[in-house]
């Protein structure tokens, strides 16, 4: 016997409410990490409990895992697709003082530690809740700072990031305050669709490469209305090591918008830009009492492709540099000759600065390009800066509209070799 099987249309066209709630679902559960057996006493190493309760939400097709009420310690923990790190106001998670938690590694095609919340090859992570994310930093900066003697603070110290995103997809940090990182805070590594917004993230000054947002070899990347105040920059945007071997992928369609950044190195692009970095735009940023304002740095060993970089609607007070645009890291030499272009030259081109208000300056800006790959198609518009200094340009074509510059002691303007301002 034959059955005709008719399925009412009605049902046909609940077929996709079906899957919605399926899908609601899985965004609604909840796994209370305290259930795994999380103590949140501030003494008792909870990571196990933590990572418990993510991989039973990960198993069960995604959901929140919450931290509620108490000092979680933990050591790394390991976020899945589909999870949400609830760190409820009132409640902290406080990396672990014990170095030897974070388990050396390969970060970054680099050696390294890892993070205290890492996440590799996943999509849809958020973590929120307005509670506190501390990676208890401290030993490990006085550390990088006893190996200062390498040259660079840490050189010789292999310390974890806080938060990396490793090839992840559809990130969203949001309502949360990051603080005390080992070295850098937030890393979107080789990640696309992050977005950062509506928190906090600290660190005292006096702590070494402790930078706020690195976005690396990343795309589609959103930071807005964040407040940062940390030891390096508030902001670097990177794509690649020093001395790269290859290939390295750049840093692209990158959006700044209406932050304060306090203490810190600025909003930088670089130096590590092997990779390239195209389309950023930073627009309504508030810096006070940062060591510089916009800040494209970068070197022979470590550059590539950077270009269409737009710069709008800065304050600046009592900023060292508000302008600092260079292909020389870490130091601008007083005469150079051209060497050989390479794979890693450094190309400064297409960036736009507007409307930039700084007041209480040192050095008003520095441009420096290199003898064999001058910095092309500089623009500033209604650009008012005041100092100590004037504005220096070197291998540099730039083009200003009212542009002022009131320095303590003249000129405004220093031509150095190479450096060319045209004027409207």
């Amino acid at each position: 016997m034959r059955l005709n099987i008719v399925i009412p249309r009605p049902w046909l066209c609940a077929l996709p409410l079906l899957a919605v709630a399926l899908s609601a679902s899985a965004t609604t559960r909840t796994c209370d990490t305290r259930q795994y057996g999380a103590k949140a006493d501030g003494t008792t190493n909870d990571a196990h409990a933590i990572q418990a309760a993510i991989d039973a939400c990960e198993q069960k097709g995604g959901g929140t895992v919450r931290l509620a009420g108490g000092t979680f310690l933990s050591g790394p923990i390991v976020l899945k697709s589909h999870i949400t790190l609830d760190v409820e106001s009132g409640a902290t998670l406080l990396g672990s003082s014990r170095h030897d938690d974070y388990p050396l590694m390969t970060v970054f095609r680099a050696p390294g530690r890892q993070s205290l919340i890492s996440a590799a090859n996943a999509e849809d992570l958020t973590i929120t809740g307005g509670g506190v994310i501390d990676g208890n930093g401290e030993s490990w900066w006085a550390e990088a700072r006893s190996e200062k003697d390498h040259g660079v603070a840490g050189a010789g110290v292999f310390r974890p990031r806080l938060i990396v995103f490793d090839h992840c997809r559809h990130v969203l940090i949001d309502h949360v305050t990051i603080q005390n990182s080992p070295s850098w805070q937030v890393v979107p590594y080789y990640s696309e669709d992050v977005t950062i917004r509506d928190s906090k993230i600290l660190a005292p000054p006096h702590s070494p490469n402790t930078d706020g947002i690195d976005p690396f070899s990343s795309s589609h990347v959103t930071i807005e209305r964040m407040l940062i105040d940390d030891g390096d920059d508030n902001v670097a945007i990177k794509s690649g090591l020093p001395n790269s071997p290859g290939p390295d992928s750049p840093s692209t369609d990158i959006t700044v918008t209406d932050c304060t950044f306090l203490h810190g190195h600025g909003m930088s692009i670089g130096s590590e830009i092997s990779g390239g970095v195209e389309n950023v735009h930073v627009d309504r940023v508030r810096f006070q009492g940062t060591m510089n304002g916009v800040r494209v740095k970068s070197n022979r060993d470590r550059g590539a492709d950077i270009g269409n970089l737009w710069f709008s609607n800065l304050t600046m007070g009592d900023v060292g540099t508000p302008l600092l645009i260079t292909e020389y890291y870490p130091h601008i030499p007083e005469h150079d000759s051209a060497q050989p272009v390479t794979r890693l030259t450094p190309h400064f081109h297409d960036i736009h600065i507007s409307n930039v208000t700084a007041t209480g300056a040192k050095d008003t800006g520095i441009i420096a390009g290199l003898p064999e790959s001058p910095i092309a198609s500089l623009f500033l518009d209604h650009v008012h800066l005041q100092g100590e200094r004037g504005l220096r340009i070197s291998n540099a074509t730039v083009t200003a509209d009212d542009l002022s510059v009131v320095p303590a002691t003249p000129p405004p303007v220093t031509l150095l070799d190479g450096g060319k301002l045209i004027q409207h």
